[in-house]
Formats: structure tokens, sequence, C-alpha cells
């Protein structure tokens, strides 16, 4: 294309290779930065200057251009605009860019500024590192140009020839959209699978997902609107096979004319375009019948329903590319991206390059290693049921061959189908079941997460926290745990945040923050010599942080876990993929099964289930799976061996040594010696082992099966469709987990004491810390304490709070740390570490239940669960 004229328009591709050519000194630095930004450009003087400090050292070129191609293979990668600024005058040098542009299928473009030699030459005279140039470069440069510009048209898939200064002054660059890129287009969508000709039956569809059918003159429908304003997209095959190809595509393209359909191409289409065309094709695979059905129809017709398929794209990006529709699916790094690669493998998919028993390709099954975010939507290879597999589902479900037309609405995830009304078409290999169909988020074996999905540069995205890395050192440890030790992964969907303790006197040991004082109680105000934790700066901390409320919950003394409960084993088979009988999970934060015995659990989901059936919450709720983040107790139920051999053993010492040590020093003092300090400093240490042993013993008691088990749940995560987590106030939560122990005949679901508090109220939160002590100093553990209402969005909130009472405070930190010396050298403790780990994995596990409850596919949801596994090996003080 030429631009002899002023004010041609060049149009580059948003994504893509744009290649500047000409001889020095015809402007291409001064036409890259008028058109470009400064990031799109890599000029070849700048790589030459990169690798040898000098942009006139022609001895570098070689390392110049490798780097220079280093550059632009990265950027088109990511799918970045490209503009290559270089002489580029001779056409081996164009061929290695274009080499490059192929590999990442992007267009490439070439902009050629002809200029003449005169004006080259004045313009390198002014220039003083291009004073030196050889009289005969310019000249060469510019017949070498000359010779290739012919050839330029077979070269690129656009090129622009600008002659003379004038013109390559006026030109004006626009960047244009690729055609399948709709990402402006947000739904919602009805996607619909494989037509192959079956007219009625998509008229029935249609009317199922709620559209209108608009006919014409003769009664034929010609075209369809939805009311809702949604939008039906085709996956293409829309022909062929079945009786009434014309039908359907006088439907479907007076959809799409009107704005209400889009349609990308299938094979069957291109093949069928091939034929009218008069190109020699394969007459099978029903193409005779549509060519047959055609024929009886009016040339204009044909010529439109030609035109209409030659038109149809590979593929589209939806809904700022969280959707892709594609007739054989396509694979993330072929989306948005157009070549013929890319288009044959939307149309047929990758093989293997055998064919099976039946005389059909092998297909390559390039769902079971996708990782893309974006939802891929595709038919071409008929199923008996639709089938998720990370994140993809097909939808060609054979309504030709006597199987259904499946639609799928967008966002909803819903699956509508309308069975055929007949076999229409002998397929050639049988349209059977190889195992069940998986509902929306099924998992299959191919869902299995790879190291990599955690480890690589991208970490895991969250929606609270944006990226979360995670350390190599942290994943191996957690990938030993997760591989050897774990529940059935299908169960294993959430794993519990770690929770940071109130910062006392603000982590830094001085004085109390505002307000702390006013509502300390008498025990003893925070930042004084008593408390090592007090709710009063959990409160404080909140209300310096905007909040209006939070809720204050009873911390029971026993072990954290997570139960995943199914209504029924049908419900376990179709949405966890679990079909040996089991119906849930019962495990702890690192998870590890709960009971060694699976009878055991199986007991408990039972008596749980029972609860949730009793409080009406499948049918409130709309769901038939829940997981629930509860407390298990007694504490000695899982932490025995923990308790004998350190607890037990520490207090044994303690109170048989120290009793002696207090008698021995008592006589030493009736000596007349000078141990006075040391015998009061000796009994106050025996006095605190037998509180150490108390403190412990209150939490351990005789279990008999599940007679003595106590569970306390205090959080409902997720169900089908929803993460509760995120979607309701804690209040709401507490008043369910009352509900489940009221509704529990058996006693083992216990309830949690809890209550809102008004911060901006003393009498309020002087009741909170009230509660607080008597609870503590009857043995309770403590409270955690948590944001209630809209959070500042400007400002870091830690999602709870724990405030651990004085006695449970020395199981952890020991007999003695009531000690002056002691206490006031853990007042100095920092929480900054553990706050950090608290929130991290805070946003994984709401991540890791947003996923589940979208259905995604199961390694997406491992992925944040790992991460927050792998986080728990940070080196962070256990104490905390």
């Amino acid at each position: 294309m030429n631009g002899t004229e002023a004010g041609t328009l060049i149009r580059v591709p948003e994504m893509g290779l744009v290649v500047l050519a000409g001889i020095s000194g015809s402007g291409k630095s001064h036409f890259a930065r008028k058109h470009f930004l400064p990031t799109q450009v890599v000029s070849s003087d700048f790589c030459r200057g990169v690798v040898s400090d000098d942009e006139n050292d022609q001895s570098a070129t070689g390392d110049a251009f490798d780097l220079l191609h280093y550059i632009v293979r990265k950027r088109l990668r990511r799918g970045l605009l490209t503009v290559v600024d270089a002489t580029n005058v001779q056409p081996k040098a164009r061929e290695s860019l274009l080499r490059i542009a192929k590999e990442h299928d992007v267009l490439s473009v070439a902009i050629v500024l002809d200029v003449p030699e005169a004006v080259a030459a004045e313009r390198n005279a002014l220039r003083p590192d291009r004073r030196a140039l050889p009289d005969h470069v310019i000249p060469r440069q510019r017949r070498e140009l000359r010779r290739g510009l012919r050839a330029l048209g077979r070269e690129f898939k656009r090129s622009y020839v600008l002659e003379g200064v004038a013109a390559i002054d006026a030109a004006t660059v626009v960047r244009e959209k690729a055609w399948n890129d709709r990402r402006e287009l947000t739904g919602p969508f009805d996607i619909i699978g494989d037509v192959h000709g079956c007219r009625a039956e998509l008229e029935d569809l249609l009317a199922d997902l709620g559209y209108e059918i608009e006919r014409d003159a003769l009664g034929r429908a010609a075209g369809a609107n939805h009311p809702g304003g949604r939008t039906a997209v085709f996956v293409g095959d829309l022909v062929d096979r079945g009786p009434d190809t014309p039908g359907v595509l006088r439907l479907v393209m007076g959809m799409v004319a009107a704005g209400q359909a889009l349609c990308v191409s299938g094979n069957h289409e291109a093949k069928l375009v091939r034929a009218m065309r008069g190109r020699k094709v394969r007459i099978a695979h029903g193409l005779a019948e549509s060519l047959d059905q055609l024929a009886a129809e009016p040339a204009g017709f044909r010529d439109e329903a030609l035109r209409f398929m030659d038109g149809l794209i590979s593929h589209y990006v939806l809904d700022g590319g969280r959707l892709v529709v594609a007739h054989a699916g396509l694979k993330e790094d072929y989306q948005g991206r157009a070549s013929g690669r890319v288009r044959s493998f939307a149309l047929y998919g990758d093989t293997t390059g055998e064919t099976d028993e039946y005389g059909l390709p092998v297909r390559y099954p390039w769902a079971r290693d996708y990782r893309g975010k974006a939802m891929v939507v595709y038919g071409h290879a008929p199923t008996p049921a639709p089938e998720w597999v990370n994140n993809t589902i097909c939808l060609d479900t054979g309504a030709v061959f006597g199987g259904k037309l499946t639609a799928l609405r967008y966002p909803e995830r819903e699956l509508v189908a309308r069975p055929a009304r007949q076999v229409w078409y002998e397929p050639v290999r049988p349209l059977v079941a190889e195992g069940p169909p998986a509902e929306a988020g099924g998992h299959r074996e191919s869902d299995v997460l790879k190291i990599e999905d955690v480890l690589g540069p991208g970490g895991v995205e969250t929606r609270l926290m944006g990226r979360v890395t995670v350390r190599h050192e942290n994943a191996v440890a957690a990938l030993e745990v997760m591989s050897r030790f774990a529940v059935d992964p299908r169960w294993l969907v959430y794993l519990p945040a770690t929770m940071a303790p109130t910062d006392v006197a603000g982590g830094s040991g001085g004085s109390s923050p505002q307000g702390v004082q006013d509502v300390a109680g008498e025990s003893g105000e925070s930042g004084g010599p008593t408390w090592l934790e007090h709710p009063a700066e959990a409160l404080a901390a909140y209300r310096n942080l905007g909040l209006e409320r939070v809720v204050c919950e009873e911390k029971h003394m026993g072990s954290r876990a997570v139960v995943v409960v199914c209504r029924d084993a049908g419900v376990a088979a179709a949405r966890f993929g679990v079909d040996d009988g089991t119906t849930g999970a019962v495990y702890t934060r690192t998870g590890r099964a709960f009971f060694r015995d699976p009878a055991r659990t199986a007991e408990v989901l039972d008596r749980v289930r029972a609860a949730i059936g009793a409080a009406g919450l499948w049918e409130e709720l709309e769901t038939g799976w829940l997981v629930l983040d509860c407390e298990l107790m007694p504490w000695s139920a899982k932490a025995m061996d923990l308790i004998r051999t350190q607890y037990a053993a520490t207090g044994a010492a303690a109170r048989a040594a120290l009793p002696v040590a207090a008698g021995a020093l008592e006589l030493a003092a009736g000596r007349g010696l000078d141990v006075g300090e040391l015998r009061e400093r000796t009994r106050r240490r025996a006095a605190n082992a037998g509180l150490f042993r108390d403190a412990y013993a209150r939490y351990c008691w005789r279990v008999d099966g599940l007679d003595g088990v106590r569970l306390a749940p205090f959080q409902v995560l997720a169900g089908e469709g929803r993460a509760w987590a995120s979607a309701r106030g804690h209040d709401w939560h507490m008043e369910v987990a009352g509900r489940l122990a009221a509704a529990d005949a058996t006693g083992m679901i216990q309830r949690t004491e809890w209550f809102a508090v008004d911060l901006g109220s003393t009498e309020s939160a002087a009741a909170a810390i009230g509660w607080w002590e008597r609870y503590t100093a009857d043995g309770g553990e403590g409270m955690v304490v948590k944001p209630l209402g809209a959070l500042p969005e400007d400002r870091k909130v830690q999602p709870g709070l724990k405030v651990r009472g004085r006695e449970y405070l020395r199981i952890i930190y020991g007999p003695d740390y009531t000690e002056p010396e002691h206490l006031e050298r853990l007042r100095r403790r920092s929480t900054g570490r553990k706050r950090s780990l608290a929130m991290r994995e805070h946003a994984l596990g709401e991540e890791a239940l947003a996923r589940l409850a979208a259905g995604e596919p199961l390694w997406r949801v491992h992925q944040a669960v790992f991460a927050v596994l792998a986080l728990e090996s940070e080196p962070v003080d256990p104490r905390l």
C-alpha cells in the first residue's frame, strides 16, 4: 500500500509486530517516537549501545540483534504491541522478525519510510555519530530497499510504503482490535453446542432459554431475541448431518445480523465453504446432506449463507478475557491471537496423528493440562453429557445423533439441554458414556495440582490481597504433608488461616492505646504488670481503624477442625467425584484426617448432617453440601501425645522438684543463710507449676468413642454457588452455629457464646471485657474479636484478633511467664510477621472458598489451599 499522498491511514494491531524499514536517516526513530510509546519501540541502535556502550560499534551488531530478538520475543509472548526500529532493508533481516511473529501467532505490519538519498545524507551530516558513515552505505541500502518492495506484500499481512517526507509527516497510525477481541461484551451469554442442522431442537432450546423466535413471511424462524438482554453464542458446526441446515443458518444468521448472537466457525462450516466454492473436498460426514438442502434454496440465500460462513472467525475472547469460545477449544497460549495454527486448533483441536478403531482421529486431551484463567467453552467432540475439566467444558452432546442439544448459561454456569426429537444421523462411533457425568465443578483425575502452579513467578492471585507468593523451601515441606498425610484431596478444599494475637500496647511495649485504660476493668489495665493479652487492645485496635462494631466469640480450647459434609452419597459423587460411599471428611488445620477410624468420621458426619437437616439449612442455603469451620474438643482428643510428652512431663517434674527445693531453702534459712529472695521465688515457681498443671488439665477429659467429643462450629464457609465466609457477617455465622447446636439431638454440637460490641460505647466494651475476665478466670481460653460490617478500603484490617486468658497463656509460655521479668520481656514480642502471615493466609483461604463455590477445577482450589499450608512453614514464633 503506497502512501504517496498526504494523510495515509496506517492500521496496526493492538497486539502484533510492526517492522519499520528505511535507510539510515529516513526518520524511523522520529516516526516511532511520534506514533508509539517509548516502551513499545525496540531499537537496534539502543541494543547495540547496551551490549557495547557505543551505538555505532558495528562489531557489536550480532549481539545487538540477539538482544533485540530476545526482547521482541518476550513482548510478543506477553501480547504487547512491539515496534522494531532498524533499517530492515534486507529480506533476510525481516525474515527473522517474521519468524518470531509467527512463533507467537501475531499479525505483522511493515511501514517503509522511503526518502531520497539526498535527504538521508543531509540528516546524517547533522548527527555527529553518523558523519563517519561511508558514502556507499546510503545508496546500497536504498537499492536493497527498492528491490524488496515488490515482495513486501507477500511477507507481511499489511504493508505501507510512505514515499517522501511529506507523506511520512502526514501519516496517521491507528490501533485496531483483533476481530476475536470482544472483551467489552460481558453477557450474560447462552452458549449453545453443535447444532448440525437440528433446527427444530434449536428452536426448542432457545424457547427454554427464554428467547422469542422471530419468523419471516413464510413462517420460518429468521431470528430470536431475549427480553432479558441475553446474547446467544454458537460454538460452530451449525451445518451437516441434520434435517434442516438451511433453517439453522437462516435462524442464526438473523440473530447475528440483529446483534442477538455471536458465532464462531466450526470445521463443518469451513469444509462446506470450500465445497460451495467448487474446491475439491471429500463428500462425507453429512456434507452431502447440506449441499442437497442448500441446492433447494434460492441462489440469493446460498450466496448470503456462503458469505456468512466464510466470515466466521476462529474464536471469541469475551467478558474482559474471562470467557473464550472456540469450536474445538483453545489452549491459553492461542487465546486472542491470530494465525493459521490458531485457527486450525480452534476448528479441529489437537490430534495425536493416530486413528481409533472407527477410523476417527485420536484427539489429544488438551483440557487436562489447561491452566488458563479464562473459561473455555467448546464443542466438536460429542459426549453423552457435558464435563467440566480444568475450567473448560464441551457442549457437544450429540443432538444430531439422538442425544441432546445443550447450552451453558454464563456466568451462572447453569446447563440447559433439550433432547433430540429422533436420531437424525447414525454416529460412526457410538455415543456412550465412559463414566458418570461431572456436574459444574466436578473433579477428575486431570485436576491434579502441579508444583509450578504455586511456585510460578505469578504466585497465587487472590481477590483480597492480589498476588501471594510462596517460597520454594516452604513449598517442599507442604508438598510432603499434602502428598503423604492429607485426607483424600477431593475433600481438601480449605485450610484455616492462622490468627494473630492482640498487640499489647501497640506491640512496642509503650503506653496503652487510646481508650484502653477506660475499659480495662479492675483486674489490671492493659499494658500494666498483670496481663500479656487483653481484649481492650483488640477493641481499641479496631476502633482506631474506623470500625463501629465487632463480634466477640468464645474461644474454645480444642483443635481446629474443618468439616466437609454432603447431604448424601449422590451429592458426594456428583459434586466432589467421590464415589466410594463416603459423604465428607473431618480434618485438621494441616489437612490430616481427624480420626484414624473412618467409621468414627462417618458417625460425626451423620450427626452433623442430621443437625443441618433439622435446622433446615439444606433448603435455606440451597445446597447439597457445606464446609464448616469448627473447634473439636477436648484438646486431648488430638493432642494426647503432646500433652503426655511435653506438658505433663514438665508439670510433673516441676511439682516433684520445686517443693523439695523450697523445703531445702527453708532449712537453709533456718540456719541463718541469706536465701530469702531465692526461697520466695522458688515458692512462686512451685505455685506456678501447680497452676500450669491445672491449666492444661482443664482441656483434657476421657473420651469413649464419640462420648465426650464436642464439636463447636463457628463459621459456614461455603456451599453450592456461594462462599458464605465472605458473603455474610460474623453475627449471621454465629446465629447459624447456634441453630445447629439447638438442632443436634445427640449433644455433640456445642454452642459458642458470642455478642456484638458497639465500639463507640464504653459500656458495651466494658461488658465484653468483663465477660472475658470472668470466662478466663473460670478456666476458659479467651475470645476472638472479629470485624462486623463494611471494612475501610484504604487500610489493612486483621480478619480477627485472638485474646487469650492469663492461665491459658501459662500453657503457651511456660509456668513462670507471669513473673515480672518474663512478662516484661514478652510484652516486647513482635507480632508484625504473625499479622502479615494471618492476612495472607486469610486471603488464600477466602480465595479457595470462592473458587470452590464457583465450581472451578480442583487444582485451582488446591492452589490456594497448598499455599496456606506452605506459609505455615514460615519462621514465625508458633506461640503467637
